[in-house]
């Protein structure tokens, strides 16, 4: 948010493709207001295409300073992963150090950024939703329904990861500004969500994996349902059974294509980046080296002993192609930057690890599969459901097990969650899943015990609110109008 009272998106030097670190972020000598920028079709377009700016983020090799540029999803394996027991940062130095020991404050630049870029996604949405009456009458539904599928992505985030938090859904005004700062309960930015993926479902085709499509609402739907405070298992069942009966997707043969045949028949939803294109590349792939360092850091996902040993027993074919051992640390594969050789020694990354072009996965296939079994458990501990043991077989046979002879009679809680730890590990779902299947504290205390994280206490399982956006906030009775979560 950083300063914004109000944000009327202003694209005039915002092309499709790209937009300044100053558009994704505006500064107050930046942000300009203009009622009649919006005139045409093509103007509506262009503004949806920028809310994907503000996902896709700055590659921190284009700008380096971070109180200046958002990194969208760049920072989320931070956020996530390192907060799960998959992986952890290789160094104990900075504050992205911080995550894995669950040490993060309200002061955490990389947890403020990722505040502020979901804001950003939230705010571009709410200014197309506020001009739509400008695109073409048949295109209204599709933008509207594109713009709120982009605003619930990123509330959702929001809400799992900082509980509480402001719920704004139109332009705000000049000297209209208590709603950046009211917290408002979890129940109803639920509602909030379920109603912009509904009409998402209801509004939007299959045209794009690269864009919100019908098929990544109702995924991100039923995922919503899995996850709000009052369960609607039936309502995620069905709509995983709409995308497999849909036969749009399909789990790809070679697990490794996944990741780099990109928007594969596995991909519901990706954010895409570009090769070696400074303004429009990732560098999270980089940052994920550690042994042979290609990042500006000494390295992040690096992989934990225990999700080792899980993989070790139900990876199958997937394990070769998620984590490679080095001597002194595994560290993750899934999203090599382009250019990538792992068959000489010392493996080599190519000439563009710091601007890669690997696509962020929001969702796919495989997910959806699992997410049906999971529905149709129903928050049990096991089912004898065929249809449940249909969808989680067929994750499990293309990771190389047998259809017959591995195929349990009995599907249990404990066999899905940990089925999702391997095949979607580094994906950014881990820390999500535990909280989901309700197991979260007991995992992770377990986890921090074993490796001496002595901070860490049921309550970091929400971060803080970031200290900067609460210093902003207006005086309310002597006291800032924006509060902390306990704990912090």
């Amino acid at each position: 948010m950083k300063h914004i009272k109000y944000l009327i998106i202003m694209l005039t030097a915002c092309s499709i493709s790209s937009c300044s670190d100053e558009f994704l972020n505006p500064l107050p000598d930046s942000v300009i207001v203009e009622d009649t920028f919006f005139k045409t079709d093509a103007d509506v377009l262009t503004g949806i295409i920028g809310i994907y700016d503000a996902l896709q983020g700055v590659n921190s090799n284009t700008e380096s300073n971070i109180t200046r540029s958002n990194r969208g999803v760049q920072f989320e394996h931070l956020l996530t992963e390192h907060r799960s027991d998959n992986t952890r940062n290789q160094t104990l130095e900075g504050s992205k150090a911080d995550f894995h020991r669950y040490l993060v404050n309200p002061d955490n630049v990389e947890s403020e950024d990722y505040y502020q870029s979901m804001y950003s996604v939230i705010f571009r949405a709410n200014n197309i939703l506020d001009f739509i009456e400008v695109a073409n009458e048949e295109n209204q539904a599709k933008y509207a329904g594109e713009a709120k599928f982009l605003r619930a992505y990123a509330y959702f985030n929001l809400v799992r990861l900082f509980g509480d938090i402001p719920l704004v859904t139109t332009v705000i005004n000049p000297g209209d500004d208590e709603s950046l700062y009211t917290r408002v309960a979890v129940v109803q930015i639920y509602e909030q969500i379920v109603g912009d993926l509904q009409e998402a479902v209801n509004t939007l085709d299959n045209a794009y994996k690269s864009r919100a499509s019908k098929a990544a609402a109702q995924g991100l739907l039923a995922k919503v349902y899995l996850t709000q405070p009052t369960r609607n298992y039936t309502g995620a069942a069905q709509l995983c059974q709409d995308i497999i009966s849909s036969a749009a997707f399909d789990l790809e043969n070679n697990f490794r294509d996944v990741f780099y045949s990109e928007l594969n028949d596995e991909i519901i939803f990706a954010i895409q980046y570009q090769t070696g294109n400074a303004l429009e590349s990732q560098s999270f792939s980089a940052e994920f080296t550690s042994t042979i360092r290609q990042g500006s850091d000494d390295g992040q996902n690096i992989v934990n002993d225990n999700l080792i040993a899980d993989f070790n027993i139900y990876g199958g074919n997937r394990t070769s192609e998620s984590y490679y051992e080095f001597p002194t640390r595994s560290e993750v594969i899934k999203f090599l930057p382009d250019g990538s050789n792992f068959s000489v020694t010392p493996p080599t990354y190519g000439d563009n690890a710091r601007n890669a072009g690997n696509d962020y996965i929001a969702l796919r296939y495989a997910d959806v599969l699992l997410m049906h079994a999971e529905a149709i458990l129903a928050g049990g501990t096991e089912t004898t459901n065929s249809a449940a043991i249909d969808s989680y077989m067929k994750v499990r046979v293309r990771a190389g097990f047998d259809a017959l002879a591995d195929r349990p009679s009995i599907l249990t809680r404990d066999l899905l969650l940990v089925e999702r730890r391997v095949e979607l590990a580094f994906e950014n779902q881990r820390f999500y899943d535990l909280l989901r299947f309700g197991v979260a504290d007991a995992i992770l205390s377990a986890h921090a015990a074993d490796l001496g994280y002595l901070d860490y206490n049921t309550r970091k399982l929400l971060l803080p609110i970031p200290a900067r956006e609460i210093n902003l906030s207006p005086l309310v009775n002597g006291q800032r109008l924006l509060t902390q979560n306990p704990g912090y």
